[in-house]
């Protein structure tokens, strides 16, 4: 039975859907080919009808999971995008959460494709995260996307140093806590210990 092309767009965009959970629950290397097909229900021996390499899948996989996390983001106020983003209930569900927390140390270590992929999703969210008045003056706009970074950096660099320890590791939940309660009081224009 011939699959139509509509059908094969469709199966394209489940295999990626699928890889950028799996990619995000196990890591690049953690995942191989077979394993991923299966997952998606299909065989193995179809993957190279829809891909060159694991190599272009890993790179459409990472902008998908980081628009979905995008979008995410968007429907969130900035104190319970926090609030969650820093959670134990985030830090335990890698594959259902941020592509940048769950993979950004792989793509580190994967081909330029992959990194690009990573940089037009930071990029698509420090933009994202930046409002209108913010563009309209160059020195405010600047400041404002130091922020934007320095915020990602720490929320990201919290998450993966507590997904780095052990699940019941009181330090996994400190590195959250602190971090999150650092956080929101910048935001609230508070003052830090």
């Amino acid at each position: 039975m011939k699959v139509t092309k509509a059908q094969a767009q469709a199966n394209r965009a489940h295999i990626v859907d699928t890889a950028s959970t799996l990619f995000r629950e196990r890591g690049y290397d953690g995942v191989g080919v077979a394993d991923l097909m299966a997952a998606a229900g299909f065989t193995h021996g179809g993957f190279y009808k829809h891909f060159g390499s694991k190599a272009d899948l890993m790179a459409e996989a990472a902008s998908c999971g980081l628009a979905k996390s995008a979008d995410a983001a968007a429907g969130t106020d900035r104190e319970g995008f926090v609030r969650y983003y820093l959670s134990r209930e985030h830090r335990d569900a890698p594959g259902q959460g941020c592509t940048m927390a769950a993979l950004c140390t792989d793509a580190a270590r994967q081909p330029a494709a992959v990194k690009a992929a990573f940089a037009a999703g930071i990029e698509a969210q420090l933009a994202a995260a930046s409002p209108p008045e913010e563009q309209a003056d160059t020195a405010t706009a600047e400041q404002a996307r130091a922020r934007r970074i320095a915020l990602m950096a720490q929320t990201v660099g919290a998450m993966v140093l507590s997904r780095s320890c052990p699940d019941d590791s009181a330090l996994a939940d400190e590195l959250l806590d602190v971090c999150r309660a650092d956080v929101l009081a910048r935001m609230s224009g508070a003052s830090t210990p």
